[in-house]
């Protein structure tokens, strides 16, 4: 085996060591938050110092439930056609 892929593949280890690890987690670090939302861990930082982003502190710490993750990247839905006509037919339907 070549060393590129051998480095190709301790980084997939790696990820899907990572993936699993925060599957199994309730709470999570900074690193293992960016990994969960996508963002960086930069953006994770930033978000906490400006309160965007439920987060708890501990020791200097900084931890995220990731279940309040799950809620927090889902807040603002977006309606699809259907629902808006429904929702539409509903108020025309009662008023």
């Amino acid at each position: 085996m070549t060393g590129e892929i051998k480095r190709y593949l301790k980084n997939c280890f790696e990820r899907i060591e990572t993936a699993t690890l925060i599957g199994s987690k309730e709470v999570l670090t900074v690193e293992e938050a960016a990994v969960f939302t996508g963002y960086t861990t930069k953006g994770i930082y930033t978000m906490t110092s400006e309160k965007r982003i439920p987060h708890y502190k501990k020791n200097g710490k900084l931890y995220f439930r990731k279940q309040e993750l799950v809620e927090w990247m889902t807040q603002r839905k977006v309606l699809t056609d259907d629902e808006i006509n429904a929702k539409a037919a509903t108020y025309v339907a009662t008023h």
